[in-house]
């Protein structure tokens, strides 16, 4: 059974305020295992401390939970458009947490799209890697007993990450994003975007990096392996690397 519909039933609309006409009577066989079909719902203006942005919310078919993109100028129908895909994280993007680095990453990445002609950032209700709050402060828990993010993550019965980015693809076709291939959308180069460590969240993102595939440099080595096509890292030589 394909898993990526094909993208060319969207209809592309002039301006990010005909989205939601044009998507009211939208259903489509859905995007990756589950079938996911989102829908846009409400556009407006967002001005904000890192540039003026215009918010889109989307509804999904899945679990009904509301996924929004920060706009920053004109995305319908571009290509190579800068975007930031970043999971909700209560604890560190409303609460400022130091055992995570989100709040770092969300707002450096705002200020960055904010200062380029055009970018794009979908915000995906996926707290905790796709275990949800509750389950994260468990993970929590068992951290504070020394069991590190992955092995917190297994000892509760999940994998050590559970998003599902297929709502990320639908949300960008939704757009008329054509490049950003993963469901259908094509990546044409990946921007570093690392936030230094603090004493608190050292231990996790050096997991993340050695366990999970994050491309975080620790020991001056660009890390590659979280994807399995070949991408254009911006500031990094292309070609084979040296014998």
């Amino acid at each position: 059974m394909p898993s990526n519909p094909p993208s060319g039933g969207i209809p592309h609309v002039a301006t990010l305020d005909d989205l939601v006409e044009r998507d009211k009577d939208h259903d489509c066989p859905g995007y990756g295992a589950a079938r996911i079909c989102v829908r846009v719902e409400a556009v407006a203006d967002l001005p904000s401390r890192f540039g003026r942005f215009r918010i889109v919310a989307f509804w999904n078919n899945r679990d009904g939970k509301e996924h929004v993109a920060m706009v920053h100028g004109d995305v319908l129908g571009a290509e190579d458009v800068p975007t930031r895909l970043h999971s909700e994280c209560l604890t560190g993007d409303v609460l400022g947490s130091l055992r995570c680095d989100c709040r770092d990453q969300l707002e450096v990445a705002l200020q960055r799209l904010g200062s380029m002609p055009r970018g794009l950032l979908l915000y995906l209700r996926q707290e905790g890697r796709g275990i949800g709050l509750i389950h994260k402060i468990r993970a929590y828990a068992l951290q504070d007993r020394g069991l590190d993010t992955v092995d917190a993550n297994l000892a509760l019965g999940f994998r050590d990450d559970e998003r599902d980015y297929a709502v990320a693809a639908h949300m960008l076709t939704s757009l008329n994003v054509g490049s950003i291939e993963q469901h259908g959308i094509r990546i044409t180069a990946r921007i570093p975007h690392v936030v230094p460590a603090n004493e608190y969240n050292r231990v996790y993102l050096q997991t993340k990096a050695a366990r999970s595939g994050h491309c975080i440099d620790f020991e001056g080595k660009e890390h590659l392996i979280e994807q399995d096509e070949p991408v254009i890292v911006e500031g990094m030589q292309s070609g084979p690397a040296p014998e």
